[in-house]
């Protein structure tokens, strides 16, 4: 597969506007088929693209009843595309983009409230999921609409969400296929009401806030610890901008991947990839509020696919975020962290695990210039920060008796002098997590690599001056966590990996 990245505007944004494009849409195209056979692959193709994405394994059972419940838009809208080979299910990688739309009561959506790129590796080992933040600006493609023939011209910067109102989803698949060099295989685009109703189909999904929430915006309320939400609070947990972390899309993509990686422990541990009838009703429910791509795989393939899925390990299921920084002209909005972003592409283009992709060494200093002298080496075993002056307490939220004391005394075999045990936490999480006062983030990072706790479960908090590890229900045995899954450099976590939010202005 051969990149097609476009160069990034340094600019202000431009509007859309209209033009001349080419009349047919670029895309995949499969040979014609009879109409019921193109219906039942339309519902399988939709069904499966959900299911990837929950870890739900859909089953090949009555399936005909579910062809009416979609609708189909093409693939890939972008006119300068051009039509690639169908990819084989059994020994290609697939990419399925998922896409979220605030779309309410009826009304068109033109904007696309979650972006989510689910690749599935060859050997279908590793699934993992990159969410795109709504704010990204990026190139985007000259797209036509197949509703009206509008054509959108192309333009040097652009904010991704809004590329779904310049024609469909078909667009928002061109632009993310243009600056990540992939081939998107299939699309599925679900609305509010989808979320609702899988939320109540799986009986309610666990999530853990650290403090209670109340934002009136989106309509979430929450006491502190762990809550089962559906309904309403299940899509208020979702599409939150003001209730976690910084207030910003940052805390709200954390939290959809925590909702995300719950959901697919949920669904393994209830047994519900071996209970075809409720995986028939998942499909039922969703299936009614999905809008697919009609470029589609065939039967055998697809069923292949699922069937192989079924033994996915948690901790190879990955949700990560694309690497971003803030845009210099407008820091409300973000751009590709080029060089890290391209470390992810490059890895998901070549069918690699995301923990192989290795950040790049910066550029070599240009030859004539002044070689300032050599730093002195340092010795690997010397940690970074001296362990005997970090401030640390260990709190016992685990539920086992004991654990504090147990980790205090590894911890003081480390070297960490100033370690306190704190005693048993007022009541159990079910995450494990580091909390720290301004300027003790480097400290804070240090005990998680001796613990080997994921830099997901560390957090700044006000409430907190020094480090405090609070010990949960995912660490109740031995003295460092066990292994969970490796995202290399990337922010995100693995469905292995519990995670608890933190309230905004906590």
């Amino acid at each position: 597969m051969s990149s097609r990245r476009a160069a990034t505007g340094g600019g202000p944004l431009e509007e859309p506007t209209t033009g001349s494009g080419s009349d047919e849409p670029g895309g995949r195209h499969l040979s014609s088929r009879a109409s019921s056979g193109r219906a039942l692959l339309k519902g399988i193709a939709a069904v499966l693209a959900l299911v990837l994405v929950g870890g739900v394994v859909f089953g090949a059972v009555q399936l005909l009843r579910l062809r009416g419940n979609f609708d189909t838009q093409p693939l890939n809208l972008g006119s300068g595309d051009t039509p690639v080979e169908q990819v084989d299910a059994n020994t290609d990688p697939m990419q399925i983009l998922v896409l979220g739309t605030d779309q309410r009561d009826g009304q068109d959506s033109n904007n696309s409230d979650v972006m989510m790129l689910v690749n599935l590796s060859a050997d279908r080992s590793n699934v993992t999921v990159t969410s795109f933040p709504r704010d990204l600006l990026v190139p985007l493609p000259a797209c036509k609409d197949p509703k009206t023939g509008t054509v959108y011209d192309a333009m040097d910067l652009g904010q991704l969400n809004g590329a779904l109102g310049n024609g469909g989803p078909g667009c928002t698949v061109a632009a993310i296929n243009s600056v990540t060099g992939l081939s998107i295989d299939h699309f599925m685009m679900a609305d509010f009401d989808a979320v609702k109703e899988l939320s109540n189909t799986l009986g309610g999904v666990d999530v853990c806030v650290n403090q209670p929430v109340d934002d009136p915006l989106s309509g979430l309320n929450l006491p502190a610890g762990v809550s089962s939400v559906q309904g309403d609070q299940a899509l208020a947990f979702l599409r939150t901008r003001h209730g976690f972390g910084n207030g910003g899309d940052e805390g709200r993509i954390r939290a959809q991947q925590s909702f995300l990686a719950s959901m697919v422990r949920k669904v393994k541990s209830e047994g519900t990839l071996n209970n075809l009838p409720k995986l028939y009703s998942i499909a039922e429910t969703v299936t009614k509020n999905l809008t697919v791509d009609n470029e589609l795989a065939n039967i055998p393939d697809l069923v292949s696919v699922a069937t192989r899925l079924k033994d996915v390990d948690l901790g190879k299921v990955a949700f990560v975020t694309v690497p971003v920084m803030p845009y210099e002209y407008d820091p409300n909005r973000l751009v590709l962290d080029e060089a890290k972003a391209q470390v992810l592409f490059d890895a998901l283009v070549s069918d690699r695990g995301i923990a192989e992709a290795v950040t790049p060494s910066p550029a070599p200093a240009d030859p004539e210039a002044e070689v300032p002298a050599a730093p002195e080496p340092t010795d690997p075993a010397v940690p970074a920060v001296d362990p005997a002056a970090v401030p640390v307490t260990l709190v016992n939220a685990s539920g086992t008796a004991g654990r504090d004391a147990k980790i205090l005394a590894y911890l003081k075999s480390k070297g960490f002098s100033q370690a306190l045990a704190g005693g048993t936490a007022p009541a159990q999480s079910p995450a494990t997590q580091i909390f720290y006062g301004y300027g003790y983030e480097e400290m804070a990072l240090e005990v998680a690599k001796t613990l080997n706790i994921p830099a997901v479960q560390v957090s700044q908090s006000s409430a907190y001056t020094g480090i405090s590890v609070e010990i949960g229900g995912d660490f109740t045995s031995g003295t460092v966590m066990r292994d969970l899954g490796d995202l290399g450099d990337l922010q995100g976590q693995t469905a292995a990996q519990v995670t608890c939010q933190s309230a905004f202005g906590n």
